[in-house]
């Protein structure tokens, strides 16, 4: 039987989403989500606090900005820091044996990645992320094609920055609970869901706003801190 994941989702833990770690899980499970996987920017200290308390339902991931685009990373276990050269920040996840995607190819407004910068990196890469619900059609097109023509697993993901977005984007396939068995698990996956509407990208704005001004208070819920 196989399974739905979201594969890029944040939570209040990114400096651009006030999605609370509690919301998350109860809305996955809502959903009927197989794994929850939080790919915070450049932190992974939400995941892992999650983790902790849901061990065998959420994966530590981390969406990590590089000097020339952004990695989404799965089953980390050491943080990478922000603003690594690609060849240095893949070589730490690979030492870590994290599984390593990359986000949103061609959309270059939100640190996509151009062809040639694939093509370069390709011998560190497990997939590219060939379905992103904030991604235009033409983009996520150009990756899934991109994929194909390189022989290149496709991961999927909502980008949630806001509940109502999780799991609008996601993989169908095999359960997994290593890197090593996504590797495998991956291969037959099918991609399922719609892009988001274009104005979701306001919630991730209001978000920086309402954190830049002191308008967000944290949750007093110990399952979010």
């Amino acid at each position: 039987m196989k399974i739905l994941v979201d594969f890029h989702v944040h939570s209040e833990f990114s400096p651009d989403s006030v999605t609370k770690l509690s919301a998350l899980i109860e809305r996955a499970h809502e959903l009927n989500l197989g794994k929850l996987v939080i790919t915070d920017h450049n932190s992974i200290q939400g995941a892992i606090r999650l983790q902790k308390r849901y061990p065998d339902f959420v994966i530590v991931g981390e969406e990590i900005l590089t000097t020339r685009g952004e990695i989404l990373a799965f089953f980390v276990e050491e943080e990478i820091p922000a603003g690594l050269e690609p060849a240095e920040a893949f070589r730490r996840l690979r030492d870590q044996g994290a599984f390593i995607s990359l986000s949103h190819p061609y959309s270059f407004s939100r640190h996509g990645w151009y062809e040639d910068e694939m093509i370069r990196y390709q011998e560190y890469l497990d997939a590219i992320e060939i379905a992103n619900g904030r991604n235009t059609k033409d983009a996520n097109e150009k990756a899934t094609n991109f994929a194909k023509a390189r022989s290149l697993c496709g991961t999927a993901g909502s980008d949630a920055h806001g509940l109502f977005e999780l799991g609008r984007m996601a993989l169908r396939l095999a359960p997994f609970s290593t890197a090593e068995e996504l590797r495998a698990a991956i291969r037959n996956a099918e991609v399922v869901g719609t892009p988001s509407p274009k104005w979701v990208r306001i919630a991730s704005r209001s978000a920086v706003l309402r954190k830049k001004f002191g308008l967000y208070r944290e949750s007093g819920d110990p399952e979010d801190r």
